[in-house]
């Protein structure tokens, strides 16, 4: 079910074995997005259960998903990037059908992430998924 995109991320996973490569990788990935526009970035799209600051932007054109995302932190806005990567350019349905836990677990960033971290992550996941299916 995953998309392209997140599929090469999980390969480059498994070519980095550090798990501190990888974790520059999610960061350099965050650092490879174009910056949230100020204008967007209001308490509507703040994300609340993150430990920093956490804006995710959807729009859904044509029963495409789609969403762009800022944080304050580096290591967030690579987890962000990371879920443009598994939401992005999917319809409303694939969107609600995607197992996120189980697609991240690819990736091993439950056994990395903080507590905090992680609480972020499925508070991110949990927006994108009220986002799909309240516009379903």
């Amino acid at each position: 079910m995953a998309s392209t995109a997140f599929e090469e991320i999980v390969e480059d996973f498994e070519f980095l074995e550090d798990w501190e490569d990888r974790y520059r990788h999610v960061i350099e990935q965050g650092k490879a997005m174009d910056p949230l526009d100020d204008a967007l970035k209001v308490a509507a799209t703040k994300v609340d259960g993150c430990a920093s600051q956490v804006w995710l932007h959807p729009t859904i054109e044509a029963g495409v998903f789609h969403f762009d995302g800022e944080s304050d932190a580096m290591i967030v806005r690579g987890l962000i990037a990371v879920l443009r990567a598994l939401y992005n350019d999917l319809t409303l349905g694939e969107v609600l059908a995607v197992d996120a836990r189980a697609e991240l677990s690819r990736l091993g960033l439950n056994d990395h992430l903080s507590a905090q971290r992680s609480n972020g992550l499925t508070a991110m996941v949990q927006r994108i998924r009220e986002t799909a299916a309240a516009a379903s």
